[in-house]
């Protein structure tokens, strides 16, 4: 059975300093979660997601799991991710099965479908695309400078209903969601678009990143930012 993946946005507006400690704090506890073979739990941007300024308020999860079941048995029933939703003002859970997947993270492609595997892709349906990189330490200026251009490319993509840049580490390790209507969208942006076609040459001509990872998702459900209260 290929893996199933969970994104969950964490919004604080206060206990942002509790928030802050489970960066150290939580993965000890997710190492120990039935059913979840690779997890990150990392900061956002400031502002509409792309900024060197990090988002204090806003923390996300993501868990790629062996099957969907031991995904919502975490979600209903662990104490660990209950305590984190109820310090939270509002949270919203994205679930995701994969579709292709190319690259590493962390010395592993998380996302990888199985050889034997071919994904049913229905090009109708909304997809969600994970984009993430290990900048090399020398590559940091050049990267940043490109940010604001990225920003505005997805920003005015046509067929993009969400982005957020996500990340383990402010400046260095760098990750973006977003969720687009459908393929031909995603397509169209990445293949079409001058801007984001212009970054996409530099980092390979520049050699900008140490490793990076891209992958596509068929977009499951999407609870919406909500509140603890209202799944109750």
């Amino acid at each position: 059975m290929d893996s199933f993946t969970t994104v969950t946005f964490f919004k604080f507006n206060s206990h942002k300093f509790w928030a802050f400690k489970q960066m150290g704090l939580m993965p000890m506890h997710l190492s120990k979660a039935n059913g979840l073979k690779f997890f990150k739990l990392m900061g956002t941007g400031g502002g509409n997601g792309f900024s060197l300024w990090p988002d204090f308020g806003t923390y996300a999860l993501l868990g790629v799991w062996n099957s969907e079941k031991e995904a919502n048995d975490f979600y209903s029933k662990s104490t660990v991710i209950k305590k984190y939703m109820k310090k939270a003002n509002v949270f919203r859970t994205i679930k995701l099965k994969p579709i292709h997947s190319h690259g590493l993270w962390s010395g592993q492609n998380p996302f990888q479908l199985r050889k034997e595997t071919k994904p049913n892709i229905n090009p109708t349906a909304p997809v969600a695309v994970i984009t993430r990189a290990t900048l090399k330490w020398n590559r940091l200026l050049p990267f940043w400078k490109a940010v604001p251009a990225a920003s505005d490319a997805i920003e005015n993509a046509k067929g993009v209903s969400f982005f957020k840049g996500i990340g383990e580490w402010p400046f260095v390790q760098q990750a973006t969601l977003s969720l687009w209507e459908n393929m031909e969208a995603v397509k169209t942006f990445a293949y079409k678009g001058k801007a984001h076609a212009e970054i996409i040459k530099k980092t390979k001509s520049q050699g900008w990143y140490s490793e990076d990872l891209f992958a596509r998702f068929h977009l499951i459900s999407d609870t919406g930012f909500k509140k603890i209260e209202d799944i109750q």
